[in-house]
């Protein structure tokens, strides 16, 4: 007779970690499915110049306190910290580095005259930007791309200059491409009760945890993964690494010769998925010693010459990282592809041109290839999904879901319904 239990995860990303966690909790057998022999799926470590390196998700969004909730239930809320309070800068279409305005959320000014968003578009694209404050508020509340409700309300200089580069480094796609509730679920209704969208937008930076909109844990991101892995022991998941899984033959009841309510956790590659990579360098360079680009560059799709969506400087943005790199400088870059020829030169390169330093060879590097799962067609109708393909990215969005779809799941044993939210 075939295995039974009472759930099937498919999957050991972060999104199926959290929701076996909580089903064990509720005292469901679980039996947790990954094909490959590593969990985490885009929270991993890895090892550069003898330190341990996020060579995925680096950092949370703190809206809605989701992250650091499940953090703090793991033993890991005191380890919870903020970036240093450093801008970042974007590397412009013309060559140019402009630091970001400062109060801004995606790249959206909540200030649209002042100086630094002026000095980042001109003149005549912060004025048009500012006619969104004496908008009806209905105006673009009905967008359903982020690109269509910045250009609606604040004009196309803004959406190209400074949300695009953006969302290009944080969700590897364009904003018209983006969906408006992916892109931050709370932004439409704050739109509304604001009055317009540089008001949500002052709105919403206020009520980011710590004053901060986003967060990272001392010691890497990875440590969430092992937290919750652990957590998984503890509640009896049972957890099959290197797992026999044909995506195309998993059911509602059934995975892997496993029967029981199944949640899939994973998306089958497609041809709409893309395929990024990271590459994370160690130099030794003095110039860098004064975070000459703060805490990292967005770049603009257009930029010349560099091939780089995003650099982080790592040890510029989080102040633990500085300590252990004792005076090495870890750099991550990330590419909308996985196919570079020289990683490290390549990377070198790029970060000498964002940076505006001609910097040496590293010390090391490490290059991590990804795959980012957007579409939605991995799943038969009436199955229970999870994961980056149907939360959009980030931990923030990934965990969150993860957590309604357990209490979901949950609240349909029991005959309840489930209200959590981000």
């Amino acid at each position: 007779m075939p295995e039974r239990v009472d759930e099937v995860v498919v999957g050991g990303g972060v999104a199926g970690l959290v929701l076996a966690r909580r089903l064990a909790m509720a005292g469901r057998r679980v039996v947790l499915l990954e094909a490959s022999d590593r969990l985490g799926g885009q929270v991993r470590r890895v090892r550069v110049a003898g330190i341990d390196v996020d060579g995925g998700a680096e950092s949370f969004a703190t809206r809605g306190g989701v992250v650091a909730q499940l953090a703090t239930e793991i033993g890991l809320g005191g380890e919870i910290v903020a970036p240093v309070a450093s801008p970042a800068w974007l590397y412009r279409a013309d060559g140019t580095a402009q630091a970001l305005p400062a109060t801004s959320l995606l790249g959206i000014p909540g200030v649209p005259l002042a100086a630094d968003v002026i000095a980042a578009v001109g003149t005549r694209a912060a004025m048009r930007a500012q006619l969104d404050v004496v908008m009806p508020a209905t105006v673009g509340a009905d967008a359903t791309t982020l690109g269509e409700l910045v250009r609606r309300r604040m004009g196309d200089a803004v959406l190209e200059e400074l949300v695009d580069p953006i969302v290009r480094g944080v969700h590897s796609t364009r904003a018209d491409d983006l969906p408006l509730d992916r892109a931050n679920p709370g932004l439409r209704a704050a739109l509304l009760r604001e009055g317009s969208l540089a008001h949500a937008v002052l709105s919403l930076r206020e009520s980011a945890t710590a004053g901060s909109q986003v967060g990272g844990i001392r010691g890497g991101m990875a440590r969430l993964v092992d937290e919750v892995t652990a957590d998984l022991e503890l509640f009896g998941v049972d957890v099959r690494r290197g797992a026999a899984i044909d995506l195309g033959a998993v059911t509602p009841e059934r995975a892997g010769g496993v029967e029981g309510r199944v949640t899939l956790a994973t998306a089958a590659p497609t041809g709409d998925d893309r395929l990024v990579s990271v590459v994370v360098l160690a130099v030794d360079d003095p110039a860098l010693d004064d975070a000459p680009r703060g805490t990292g560059l967005l770049v603009a799709a257009e930029a010349p010459g560099v091939r780089a969506r995003a650099l982080t400087h790592l040890t510029a943005k989080w102040e633990w990282m500085r300590e252990q790199a004792a005076g090495v400088h870890l750099l991550r870059l990330s590419y909308d592809r996985h196919d570079l020829t020289d990683p490290a030169e390549t990377a070198r390169a790029d970060a000498s041109a964002l940076l505006g330093i001609d910097l040496p060879s590293p010390l090391d590097v490490a290059v991590v290839p990804w795959r980012r799962a957007v579409a939605r067609t991995h799943a038969v109708d009436g199955m229970h999904r999870i994961g980056e393909a149907e939360s959009g990215t980030g931990l923030a969005a990934v965990i969150g879901a993860a957590e309604r779809e357990a209490g979901r799941l949950l609240g349909a044993l029991s005959g309840g319904t489930d209200s959590a939210t981000d």
